[in-house]
């Protein structure tokens, strides 16, 4: 009889290490394996496809690199606007995507003489990487690609502005000390913590049976085991209390994918200079396509209030 229970324990307990297994595998995956984007994923807009051929056939484009800290190759586009200018925008794209999705933002800007820089994120595009740094490994990153634009010109005024998980890099990049050359930053659907954002989204997940806080707790082990940062550090809302770089807060009332709250909560946390926009009717960073006139004036607006 004893030896039956030992038998029936150890299965249980074998069981109960292959489904967490299993089931860690199953988190690092959806939440940090990066997915590169194919020609074949569709946009949410033809606007947007647009802008990905208008990078990838723009004849200035320049295909620059340089190395991070922890050594990985990271590539962005770069394309000089037609006039002389010392003005440049650092345009970053969010989750599943590659700088190419920045295009009809680009496009916009190059028409007012300004020069873009669209990096890869660590594990998209032409950029090396093994997983997704959600903002915080990659604020460092985009520090780099700040300093190669000082390093080339010493007057530059540079512009972050970034969308969704581009947007949470443009946060956390603006909670680090920055050259003066950075002038402002534009936030377009940032979640305000991580954890918050991985919790919210472990509700739409069909078949999500697993409790939601031992959900969270495996998420956080085993990306630190596997990725090396803690999810409860990736936290937007610390960084723009040490910001002082102006920033344009902006959100779809209309986002399912990111709570239009969180925008509110990261406004009212910026000690920095700051302007919030909602843009009504928009879904989760639509509002270039869905409201364009209205999205590119509070932006000209803002822009006109800074230094930039």
């Amino acid at each position: 009889m004893a030896k039956k229970n030992i038998f029936l324990k150890l299965g249980i307990a074998s069981a109960l290490f292959s489904g967490i297994y299993a089931f860690s595998n199953y988190i690092y995956k959806i939440s940090s394996f990066p997915h590169q984007h194919k020609d074949s994923d569709p946009d949410f807009s033809p606007e947007i496809t647009g802008g990905r051929m208008f990078i990838r056939n723009h004849p200035d484009k320049r295909d620059m690199y340089i190395d991070s800290i922890d050594g990985l190759r990271l590539h962005a586009s770069y394309i000089p606007s037609e006039s002389e200018s010392h003005k440049y925008v650092i345009l970053i794209h969010g989750i599943w995507n590659n700088s190419e999705y920045c295009g009809i933002y680009a496009k916009h800007y190059l028409e007012r003489g300004i020069n873009c820089l669209l990096p890869d994120l660590r594990g998209f595009g032409k950029s090396e990487g093994k997983y997704v740094g959600y903002g915080l490994d990659d604020r460092l990153d985009i520090m780099e690609w700040i300093y190669w634009i000082v390093k080339r010109d010493p007057d530059a005024h540079i512009l972050l502005h970034g969308m969704s998980m581009g947007a949470a890099t443009t946060l956390m990049t603006t909670g680090e000390r920055l050259p003066s050359n950075v002038k402002a930053a534009i936030s377009d659907s940032s979640y305000s913590r991580l954890v918050e954002q991985f919790a919210s989204s472990y509700k739409l997940f069909k078949g999500s049976f697993v409790p939601l806080p031992i959900a969270l707790f495996v998420s956080r082990i085993v990306i630190l085991l596997r990725s090396g940062f803690d999810i409860n550090k990736v936290n937007p809302v610390d960084a723009v209390k040490r910001s002082e770089t102006p920033t344009l807060f902006i959100h779809g009332d209309d986002d399912t994918l990111i709570d239009p709250h969180m925008c509110s909560t990261l406004y009212e946390a910026a000690k920095c200079p700051k302007k919030y926009c909602m843009i009504l009717g928009s879904g989760h960073i639509e509002a270039v396509v869905k409201d364009p006139e209205n999205f590119w004036g509070k932006i000209r607006t803002f822009l006109e209030s800074t230094e930039f």
